[in-house]
């Protein structure tokens, strides 16, 4: 009888075994949420930084790893209000959250009227081109994790390109405002607040008038560093699978599923395979990103400096970013047609059902490897879901509840499926993967 082809994709008995009963897995995920919302340049990302150098050591004593400095452009927001004068007497302010890396208001705030483009698609935009120079634009967030997805930094960008002088954006959430960047790195850009569905229905246009708001946003920038943290776990040759996920956050709540999963698991994964990696063809290369939610600038760095024979000898990342809050796990496979059936199959022989989808979506640090062209997918729980827990990411309701730990085991096993088979490939379909 021939052997069943999928059993080169199969997870070794031994180490799923080790998975099922890792209790580190659920205790280390409480313990990255426990660690506070990590946004960047606070006390909550350097203790979660600790945290995984704890981890990481305990698991393997011997390798300490190598810290990578990461320069950025430090950003705090000190204070930030947003008065509405909608006929209410007196005008009341409405709650809000500054934008990461926002720029500041006059003193005195910003005041001006408010032209709601709805979704904030570019045919909204071109549309209502004329009305909108010297007005603050109103758009919607949207499920990140959903093909057709329009990113809140190509609506601020557009919002800019129009002439607009401020930027306002709908979270999802009854009662909550919403976090995220605005994507600006330096230099000029036009204030920018989340806020909550409720703001935005009260700053709907009138027949005889748009809506004025007043928004008050005080910022202090300065050069910044944060660090990528790496361990290299060699093989038998000088090739690796690049395993990697986020620290940062934002200040609204945990970041729990975003991204308290995909640390927790990585960490898993490491104790299960690093001990074994000696055996595999490839190396296995741990890497934890920060400033990801800043235009995903930790990984944009890491990639920016490799060589070109540094690049060519990756075969695969494995990106780990908001892998439970769902049962329904897909793969985003950047472009790489050749990384389909490798994931398929993977799935296939380890008994889960696996969602692939192929178009690049830059919303995490596997797209620096994709356009630096290195094949690279991300895990995301919950695509195309609207009714999914993953909806409420970037809000204050991104907490630990909101994740189940069959999820986030079910997760950590594929990972480490994904990753063996990755490390073991023979190199005809490594250059696959490629193509």
């Amino acid at each position: 009888m021939a052997a069943d082809p999928l059993t080169r994709w199969r997870l070794d008995g031994a180490i799923a075994a080790e998975l099922l009963a890792d209790t580190g897995l659920w205790r280390d995920f409480n313990d990255i949420c426990d660690c506070g919302g990590r946004l960047s340049g606070t006390e909550s990302e350097k203790r979660a930084f600790a945290l995984l150098r704890e981890r990481v050591k305990a698991a393997s004593p011997a390798n300490s790893g190598r810290s990578i400095p990461v320069p950025y452009g430090g950003w705090r927001a000190r204070k930030a209000t947003l008065r509405l004068a909608d006929g209410s007497h007196p005008a009341c302010h409405a709650p809000c959250h500054p934008l990461v890396r926002s720029i500041a208001t006059p003193a005195a705030g910003l005041t001006a009227e408010v032209i709601d483009l709805g979704r904030g698609t570019p045919e909204e935009f071109e549309a209502h081109s004329a009305e909108i120079k010297g007005r603050i634009v109103l758009v919607r967030h949207e499920l990140m994790f959903a093909a057709g997805t329009i990113h809140r930094r190509r609506k601020y960008d557009a919002a800019r390109a129009h002439g607009a002088v401020g930027f306002l954006i709908a979270g999802p959430l009854s009662g909550h405002v919403v976090a995220g960047s605005s994507g600006r790195q330096a230099g000029d850009g036009i204030p920018a607040l989340g806020i909550a569905p409720e703001t935005a229905a009260r700053l709907a246009r009138r027949a005889s008038a748009y809506p004025t708001v007043t928004m008050t946003i005080e910022t202090e920038e300065s050069p910044a560093e944060t660090e990528t943290l790496l361990y290299d776990y060699p093989g038998k040759t000088d090739e690796w699978v690049v395993l990697s996920a986020h620290v940062d956050g934002h200040d609204l709540a945990e970041s729990a599923m975003d991204n308290g999963t995909g640390l927790a698991s990585v960490l898993a994964v490491t104790r299960a395979l690093a001990p074994r990696a000696a055996g595999f063809r490839r190396g296995l290369r741990v890497m934890f990103f920060s400033v990801e939610e800043w235009a995903l600038t930790g990984s944009a760095q890491y990639v920016e400096a490799l060589s070109a024979a540094e690049r060519a000898r990756i075969a695969l990342n494995v990106n780990l970013d908001s892998v439970a809050g769902s049962p329904n796990l897909a793969a985003l496979s950047s472009g790489f047609a050749g990384v389909e059936p490798f994931i398929l199959g993977t799935a296939e022989a380890n008994g889960l059902n696996v969602r692939t989808v192929r178009p690049l979506m830059t919303n995490s640090d596997h797209a620096n490897f994709a356009q630096g062209g290195i094949p690279a997918l991300r895990l995301v729980a919950g695509f195309d879901d609207p009714a999914a827990n993953l909806r409420v990411v970037l809000t204050p309701a991104d907490t630990r509840d909101k994740v189940g730990q069959g999820e986030l085991r079910m997760a950590t096993l594929f990972t480490a499926a994904l990753v063996a088979a990755a490390c073991n490939a023979d190199p005809a379909e490594a250059a696959r993967w490629r193509k």
